[in-house]
C-alpha cells in the first residue's frame, strides 16, 4: 500500500470513528451555565469534538440557542466509560461495539430516568438553561398537562387512577432540587405513550436534531436524534442517543464497526437494543 492510499485509509478511520484524541476539559463558566448539572471539577469532552461527520459529510446547519444546537455541545464522559444502573451496575461495558459514548449525565437513585424520561430530561434542561423555564410541561401518561410554573408555585398533583387534580400543598420554591423533584414526577406518570401522542410529526425529510423516534407501549422504547450530517447528494446520517431500562446513563450508540453515525435514508431506522423504528415514529416537541 503506498504512501498516500495508506493516509486515506486511516483519515477514514478517524473521521468514521470517534475521536480518540477529543479534549477532555474542565467544563467553562458557559458549559456550566448550559449544562447546570455538572460538576466544575467534572472531566468532559463535547458530542460535537468527539464524532466529527463521516468522511464526504457535514454537519447541517442549525440556529444558535435551539435545542439541536444545544445537544451538539452535550458534555460526554472519557472514552470507554461503561454504561451504569441508577444502583451503579454495570449495564454495558465501555467496550461494548453497540455504545459509543456515555453522557456526563446523573441519573437519579430510583429506577425513573428510563428511555422516554432521558429524552424530556434532556428537553427540560435545554429550556431551563436557554431562559424559556415558563415552556417546561410535559403530559402524563393520562393526558395531563404538568407544568413547572404551577409545581414551582407549590401545586401538587393528586392522582387516582386516570384522574389527576392540582391543589397548592408546598411552598413555593424554583430551585434547581425542587426541579429535579418536579421532573422525577414527570417521569414517573409520563413514558413512551405520553411521547407518541406529540402532536408534531416531522416527515422523513425535515429530520433534524431534538428529534426522536418513539414507539409507544409497555415496554416501548424511544430514541434520540443527537446530530445530523448529509453530503452533496442528500443522503443523511445521525447520531442518536438513548436512556433504557432499568434507569441508566444516557449513552449514544454506535451501529457497528463503520461508527456511530446511523444512516438515514432506509425504509426504516434500525437500533442495536429495539426493533427498527418506522419513520411514522418521528415526533418532535
Amino acid at each position: 500500500m503506498n504512501r498516500i492510499a495508506l493516509h486515506c485509509l486511516l483519515l477514514g478511520s478517524v473521521l468514521l470513528s470517534p475521536r480518540a484524541d477529543a479534549e477532555s476539559h474542565t467544563p467553562t463558566r458557559e458549559e456550566l451555565s448550559r449544562y447546570p448539572w455538572l460538576a466544575p471539577s467534572t472531566s468532559v469532552r463535547t458530542l460535537e469534538a468527539a464524532f466529527p461527520p463521516p468522511s464526504g459529510y457535514t454537519r447541517m446547519d442549525v440556529e444558535p440557542g435551539t435545542f439541536a444546537a444545544w445537544l451538539r455541545g452535550l458534555p460526554l464522559r472519557p472514552s470507554g466509560t461503561p454504561v451504569r444502573d441508577y444502583q451503579g451496575g454495570e449495564i454495558l461495558s465501555g467496550t461494548d461495539g453497540r455504545l459509543a459514548a456515555v453522557a456526563e449525565l446523573d441519573v437519579g437513585t430510583a429506577n425513573l430516568q428510563q428511555c422516554a424520561d432521558s429524552i424530556i430530561r434532556l428537553h427540560a434542561e435545554w429550556q431551563w438553561a436557554s431562559n424559556q423555564k415558563e415552556r417546561i410541561a410535559y403530559r402524563f401518561t393520562s393526558g395531563h398537562l404538568a407544568s413547572w410554573t404551577k409545581y414551582a408555585a407549590g401545586d401538587r398533583p393528586r392522582i387516582s387512577g386516570s384522574k389527576v387534580a392540582w391543589a397548592r400543598t408546598s411552598s413555593a420554591s424554583k430551585t434547581r432540587p425542587t426541579f429535579r423533584a418536579y421532573l422525577d414526577l414527570v417521569f414517573t406518570y409520563a413514558g413512551t405513550l405520553s411521547l407518541q401522542a406529540e402532536k408534531n410529526h416531522p416527515g422523513r425529510e425535515d429530520v433534524r436534531p431534538g428529534d426522536f423516534f418513539v414507539m409507544g407501549g409497555s415496554p416501548g422504547h424511544a430514541v434520540l436524534v443527537l446530530d445530523v450530517a448529509h453530503d452533496v447528494k442528500g443522503q443523511r446520517m445521525a447520531l442518536l442517543g438513548q436512556g433504557f431500562i432499568p434507569a441508566q446513563d444516557f449513552h449514544v450508540l454506535s451501529p457497528g464497526r463503520q461508527g456511530p453515525w446511523f444512516s438515514l435514508e432506509d425504509p426504516e431506522v434500525a437500533t442495536p437494543f429495539w426493533k427498527p423504528f418506522a419513520w411514522s415514529s418521528l415526533r418532535r416537541f
